[in-house]
């Protein structure tokens, strides 16, 4: 055990809830074919197993954003290569917090005369909350916790874990990030939970 780091989301929570999650896009965009816009680099887990959850004809493309200036202005840094005009488009985010950066995504696409606009997110971390921003589609709802896995990392790190922990010592995960390697991906004695 360790009181550093701890699962709180599991490999097989997040599967059931990307299924119920494709379960409904797929009934909600019935005879439509959505383009599905993933934000890099975050929200590429969640969106290669939510597309495989889908039952209709669908497009992927990604954008990338950055912060530049003091006021912390959102920009694409990466654009997508698809028009998006005339499209329903589904953005997909590995998570929302403050909403501040969505918002401002949002708008950016919406400039782009899109047939109808809408938001993926795998976390929801809707406590921490500046501005309120439509999320049609939540996977899960958390409090202020910092999460890594399923496409959050620490410093580049821990995106390719199958599920989210959560960082109980932020000094002491610091000192010894190798702790979570160690828990999921070591030797299956030292893990927290199955």
């Amino acid at each position: 055990m360790t009181d550093t780091v701890l699962e709180v989301i599991t490999k097989s929570a997040i599967k059931s809830r990307i299924e119920e999650l494709g379960a409904q896009i797929t009934a909600d965009y019935a005879a439509r074919s959505p383009i599905l816009v993933a934000v890099l680099h975050g929200a590429l887990p969640f969106l290669a197993d939510l597309v495989r959850e889908i039952d209709l004809e669908l497009d992927i493309d990604f954008l990338a954003l950055s912060r530049f200036g003091e006021g912390g202005r959102v920009r694409i840094a990466m654009d997508t290569l698809s028009s998006l005009e005339g499209r329903d488009v589904m953005i997909v985010e590995d998570i929302v917090d403050t909403g501040l950066t969505l918002n401002v995504l949002r708008r950016m696409i919406e400039m782009r005369d899109v047939a109808s606009l809408a938001t993926a997110t795998l976390i929801d971390k809707a406590s921490r909350r500046l501005v309120e921003t439509p999320l049609e589609y939540r996977g899960f709802e958390v409090g202020d916790e910092f999460l890594l896995g399923y496409g959050m990392d620490w410093e580049g790190q821990f995106r390719n874990l199958s599920s989210i922990w959560t960082v109980l010592d932020l000094a002491a995960f610091s000192e010894d990030p190798a702790v979570l390697s160690r828990l999921a991906l070591g030797d299956p004695g030292d893990r927290l939970t199955t």
